[in-house]
């Protein structure tokens, strides 16, 4: 009993990592179809906010679940007035201008911390089931990436903002006619996208090493589970993060972490084989 309540935590954290770090993803790549290779680096730049923050005596809530989305939101507003918005429509040129960014924010970074992993101590204590001990950080997780989902909902469903963004990402030209200006949708959806990014980076910052290269760590996991997805933005991701995270888990369980990576990633594979558009486009067509 004990030990089928961990495994049901490290399942639940799982999911709740890959909703998280795939969030920001699904709309850049999802609703904008940029394929954003430094989609790891900007988590990554969250993290760094996140950890410099609290070194500098920040609140570490107010680090992780301020600073670290508005830093990188900011960041991704520029990038896409400086790079993105010529590149639209241009899914190959994105990849390597995303790719040469990524290079690029990962080197400055190395440049100015060096290769030293930081990190930020858990702001939660622990609880222990049986012989068992877990972090109470778990279930926060969990409980953040459940309201980002529903505010991600909110917002698409029932605001003006997420109304608008829908139409321009479906039919710009139109959006435009009607005096939307597709410009600054583009910008303000990619910066939101961004900001998503660097929440998560904020937020796996006290459980995972800060190094200016973590971000390999967590791309591979974000495309396929934005890819296994589908269209949905959002019922796409949280159905590929409730598979895969579930996989991911019990895999790691009952063998070991690296094994437990090897069958996510076959088990993508073989998800996007069997349903090349994706699970929303076989079971969610028409949701958000």
């Amino acid at each position: 009993m004990d030990i089928a309540i961990i495994v049901g935590l490290d399942v639940v954290s799982g999911i709740a990592s890959l909703v998280l770090i795939s969030a920001g993803l699904a709309v850049i790549f999802g609703m904008m179809k940029i394929i954003n290779l430094a989609h790891g680096e900007f988590l990554m730049l969250g993290a760094y906010a996140t950890v410099l923050a609290v070194n500098a005596g920040v609140n570490i809530w107010f680090a992780m679940l301020v600073i670290a989305p508005v830093f990188v939101g900011l960041v991704g507003v520029i990038v896409e007035r400086c790079l993105i918005q010529f590149l639209y429509g241009r899914l190959v040129d994105t990849m390597l201008a995303t790719w040469g960014l990524s290079l690029v924010i990962v080197g400055g970074t190395t440049m100015i911390f060096g290769n030293t992993i930081v990190g930020v101590s858990s702001p939660l204590g622990g609880f222990q089931v049986g012989a068992y001990q877990s972090s109470l950080y778990t279930p926060f997780l969990a409980l953040m990436a459940l309201f980002l989902m529903t505010a991600v909902f909110a917002v698409m469903r029932y605001t003006r903002a997420g109304l608008i963004a829908r139409a321009v990402m479906q039919n710009p030209d139109m959006a435009a006619t009607l005096g939307v200006n597709p410009a600054r949708v583009y910008m303000a959806t990619f910066g939101a996208g961004a900001a998503m990014t660097g929440l998560a980076g904020g937020l796996l910052a006290p459980v995972a090493g800060v190094v200016p290269t973590m971000g390999a760590a967590y791309i591979a996991k974000a495309f396929i589970t934005v890819v296994g997805g589908g269209t949905s933005v959002l019922w796409g991701l949280i159905s590929a993060s409730g598979l895969f995270g579930f996989i991911n888990q019990i895999a790691a369980f009952l063998t070991t972490p690296v094994f437990g990576e090897v069958i996510l990633f076959i088990a993508a594979v073989i998800l996007i084989r069997l349903l090349p558009t994706g699970i929303s486009g076989r079971f969610f067509k028409g949701r958000l």
